[in-house]
């Protein structure tokens, strides 16, 4: 699938039906499909005032997002428009067009109120337009988006579905962008002149005292200040004459006012320069399929009645407040436990203890800052978290401990292995050595320091793993004494055939003698007979002698086949031990 999406023209993403907010698939389609680092930048602001004509230039076209000319709302829930960055490449711009605030046709604060909060969760940069100057009910609606916002984004994040967790609420604050439509007023103050930023901060700097008006006034400008910490703002004359703003989008911008061309330049270039990729919390930067993930999560969360409505905001500031109180505990215990807990610990009960401290300390922060936490739902709910953090750390305990000692054994026992990969102990009696060497190790094992609460059995997994390895030296060890002990039996009965074969040769050389001194004794009796009888007793005496010479011939030569016999069969049962000896060796 490619890595860039082409999108030609904007896609509703999200719709409002029935007082539920309603995703379109073919948008999330569209989404899942980028597979680069997506800048997310939203626009909100009251219907009518330019947003999606904005919107459409950092798309940089002017035709896409429906540009009213009109008194009615032309956008309709919220419109997503991805393109290719124009200065990051290998990113994704994703712009999102939302509903105009204050539609009277539709008499509903709630959907505005659900719209603002979805366009803020999702963009890391937020651009709220309203028009010709900051005033207090521009504050309010900012400040009341936020709070929801950052109460909602609470809820989702302490639910026990990790999925339902896009973001820390913590970090990634989106960067606050506002703009100023047909801005009239001049910019200095004492006489002195300020930049549109300064102008700005200026809107929202609280004023000293503590009264309970000045703390209504101070506490939406600390809001914004809080959860909007980096903030930019734009001002912009009117486009053009009145008349032809009806046909704003197809207007060049040599028929526009030049103030406005170039601050409408000013304000893209800003955006492209300044906004980040979204990330997640390990800092990865968020690709479409997170996006949709998020766009699901939120939606969801808003239709499901977990935001409050705009006539309560005590409640709703109540929640946003108790929220943050939680937060608060949480990163408390967090914090001790980062500073003080080494895992994995010697003993159960030393984590223990510092996991009561610590959801000690916790809760006496929340108490401190919690507001209005009604039956101590939100402490409840706290104590909850903090005793799943406690078995999650308790969890950590275990598998670090496990660690440790997988590592250690893996050091300690590897002579071991390198001697059995040697062959020391594929030997007769090789098996008891085996075991000698193992109780050796263990106690080296035992002797190390640090290896927690899953010491013995960590040993125990270690040691049923080489089972394998321990059998396999038992069954070697037993085959090779029980080829020994052939082995030394084969070699009795060559010896004792030999010792025969040396008895058989000495009787025949015996035999050869006693025929020799036969024939000698044979000779000189036929000698002393014949003698006066030469010729004739001369010739006898030549047969007799042939014939002596031939016999004697057959016997040497019957000899020496039955000696060749015998060393023949003496060597067949030598070679039959070396060949034994060799299987043995293999």
């Amino acid at each position: 699938m490619a890595s860039e999406v082409h999108m030609p023209r904007p896609q509703r993403l999200i719709e409002n039906v029935d007082g539920r907010l309603s995703v379109n698939p073919k948008a999330l389609k569209i989404l899942s499909a980028i597979r680069q680092p997506v800048v997310v930048v939203a626009i909100v602001g009251p219907y009518r005032t330019g947003k999606s004509y904005l919107m459409n230039r950092l798309a940089g076209k002017n035709k896409g997002f429906s540009v009213g000319s009109t008194i009615h709302s032309h956008t309709k829930g919220i419109w997503v428009w991805c393109v290719p960055h124009p200065r990051e490449p290998g990113h994704t711009l994703v712009l999102l067009d939302t509903e105009g605030l204050g539609d009277v046709e539709k008499g509903d604060n709630k959907n505005d109120s659900q719209i603002c909060v979805l366009a803020l969760l999702l963009s890391n940069t937020f651009v709220y337009n309203t028009m010709n100057k900051i005033d207090q009910r521009a504050i309010d609606l900012l400040h009341y988006v936020a709070e929801l916002s950052e109460w909602l984004r609470t809820v989702c994040s302490t639910d026990a579905d990790e999925a339902c967790s896009p973001e820390d609420p913590a970090s990634n604050r989106p960067d606050l962008v506002w703009t100023l439509r047909d801005f009239y007023l001049d910019l200095e103050v004492n006489g002195q002149a300020i930049t549109a930023d300064e102008y700005l901060e200026n809107s929202l700097r609280p004023k000293p005292g503590t009264d309970k008006r000045l703390q209504n006034f101070n506490l939406p400008r600390e809001c914004i200040q809080k959860f909007f910490p980096t903030r930019k703002c734009c001002i912009f004359d009117s486009p053009t004459h009145q008349k032809k703003l009806a046909q704003l989008e197809t207007l060049h911008d040599d028929a526009l006012k030049p103030e406005f061309v170039q601050q409408v330049g000013e304000f893209c270039s800003y955006i492209f320069s300044h906004s980040k990729p979204k990330t997640l919390p390990d800092g990865s930067k968020v690709k479409g399929s997170d996006l949709e993930r998020m766009v699901l999560t939120y939606a969801d969360a808003i239709s499901s009645g977990d935001l409050p409505c705009v006539e309560n905001t005590v409640l709703a500031l109540a929640q946003v407040e108790n929220s943050a109180a939680v937060r608060k505990a949480i990163a408390y215990y967090d914090e001790q436990m980062g500073q003080n807990l080494r895992l994995p610990t010697e003993t159960l009960e030393e984590l223990q203890e510092l996991h009561r401290a610590s959801k000690r300390g916790a809760i006496e922060i929340f108490t401190i800052n919690s507001f209005k936490d009604v039956n101590h739902g939100f402490q409840k709910k706290l104590e909850i978290l903090l005793e799943a953090k406690g078995d999650d750390f308790h969890k950590k305990n275990v598998q670090a401990s496990l660690d440790r000692c997988f590592s250690l054994l893996e050091i300690i026992f590897q002579p071991l292995e390198d001697e059995v990969e040697l062959g020391l102990y594929s030997k007769p009696g090789g098996h008891h050595l085996f075991l000698q060497r193992i109780e050796e190790l263990k106690a080296a094992y035992y002797q190390a320091p640090w290896k927690g609460v899953q010491a013995e059995e960590a040993l125990h997994m270690y040691l049923q793993s080489k089972k394998s390895m321990n059998d396999t030296i038992l069954q070697t060890d037993l085959a090779l004494t029980q080829t020994e002990m052939e082995l030394e039996e084969a070699h009795l009965q060559a010896e004792s055939l030999n010792m025969k074969a040396q008895v058989l040769v000495a009787i025949l050389t015996k035999h050869h003698r006693m025929m020799e001194e036969h024939q000698r004794l044979h000779q000189q009796q036929w000698r002393r007979v014949e003698t006066e009888r030469l010729y004739q007793r001369a010739l006898q005496q030549r047969a007799q002698e042939r014939y002596l010479q031939e016999e004697a011939k057959r016997i040497r030569e019957t000899v020496q086949a039955e000696k060749e016999r015998l060393q023949n069969e003496l060597k067949n049962l030598q070679r039959n031990d070396s060949e034994n000896g060799k299987c043995i060796i293999l």
